[in-house]
């Protein structure tokens, strides 16, 4: 379980669904679908929703490719952490606002598997949370002209080894959008 103490709470970490960021994104539809559903579940079981958004020199703050896509809009009263760097942890205000809610656990959605995804879910079981991965609930774009794979296999790659990381105290995994549970875990 989570090595953080008083830390009871869930949340939803929703990373970079921004316009610049997915917008020709592996299975982007399928995704961003995946990703409204949690956050409606979220909401409606009080689960809070973090909205983490990226910037740097090829995406500007409040460029039209900064902005978050249109079918996801962070709700009145939800977090929106800025960040510079791929792990969402790193020079933001991200442990502050888990802190202040209770948040031990986290249920990890959105872009790019490859980057940040990846560096946010290591950020995050480093600083003692439990964090699960949403299988079909990230994803990344097709960076093959650069030698990386195509990213169905980065995706698969990704929920492959992610499913099976362990660290002391601390749970990590996958699980399908339709399997996410936002309850309290207790073994």
């Amino acid at each position: 379980m989570v090595t953080l103490p008083d830390r009871p709470n869930t949340a939803l970490l929703v990373i970079d669904v921004q316009d610049g960021v997915v917008g020709d994104a592996h299975d982007r539809d399928k995704v961003v679908a995946n990703i409204a559903s949690l956050v409606e579940r979220a909401r409606r079981e009080q689960v809070v929703v973090v909205w983490v958004q990226h910037s740097d020199q090829g995406l500007p703050t409040g460029s039209p490719a900064w902005e978050f896509v249109p079918e996801l809009v962070p709700a009145a009263g939800e977090p929106v952490v800025h960040k510079s760097y791929p792990d969402a942890f790193e020079d933001t205000e991200l442990e502050a606002q888990l802190a202040a809610r209770g948040v031990g656990r986290l249920i990890v959605t959105g872009a790019q598997t490859d980057q940040c995804i990846r560096s946010t879910l290591h950020g995050a079981i480093t600083r003692g949370y439990d964090a699960t991965l949403v299988s079909d609930a990230h994803t990344t774009e097709d960076l093959t002209t650069y030698g990386a794979p195509p990213p169905g296999q980065i995706i698969a790659h990704t929920n492959l080894y992610w499913r099976f990381h362990t660290a002391p105290g601390r749970k990590a995994g996958t699980v399908s959008t339709a399997e996410v549970s936002f309850a309290a875990q207790t073994s």
